[in-house]
């Protein structure tokens, strides 16, 4: 009879875990708005943030930063929503589902996760603010649980595979917000 019952409660577990799975996924099928909080990757001082926003042309990026230092930054997408380690590594290279070769944000050819330098005023603050086509927040290429990686140079758009753009100084996971 404890058999039973046993395997009875596994069931209906099974059945509540796949019911809350095939919400979650109804769910991201329809994402709208997404946000990275950005933290400096050494001292978790927060240091800005990053929203995207659905739009009927492709994705709105909107970053606002301060206390990065002054000039050009590489700004891209990482396949992992990994910050676990210091150096940010964890974050796994560029989002490049298409398997494209490193390029600008502007390039016919270039990784999803591709967007170019934020670029640091000398009150160490900036707003950048474009729309993207590449970029997607639902269906398999969905950066939604990826990371927004801020490198310490500038990216010169044609190294491979990453632009040249230093190492990962700050970062933040992309996650659903309304």
């Amino acid at each position: 009879m404890i058999r039973k019952v046993t395997i009875v409660f596994l069931i209906l577990l099974l059945a509540d875990c796949t019911l809350v799975n095939n919400r979650l996924s109804n769910h991201q099928q329809h994402v709208e708005h997404a946000i990275a909080i950005i933290y400096n990757l050494k001292t978790h001082q927060k240091l800005g943030e990053v929203r995207f926003t659905k739009v009927s042309e492709g994705v709105k990026v909107t970053a606002v930063m301060s206390g990065l230092s002054p000039g050009k930054h590489g700004f891209h997408i990482h396949e992992f929503g990994d910050l676990s380690n210091k150096d940010g590594k964890s974050a796994g290279g560029h989002f490049n589902p298409l398997e494209y070769s490193h390029g600008g944000r502007e390039h016919e050819v270039r990784h999803v996760g591709d967007l170019g330098n934020l670029e640091i005023s000398k009150s160490r603050k900036t707003l950048v603010m474009f729309v993207d086509k590449r970029i997607k927040l639902n269906g398999n290429n969905s950066i939604i649980g990826r990371s927004v990686i801020v490198h310490d140079g500038q990216d010169d758009f044609s190294s491979q595979p990453s632009g040249r753009s230093g190492k990962r100084i700050a970062g933040g996971i992309i996650g659903i917000t309304r």
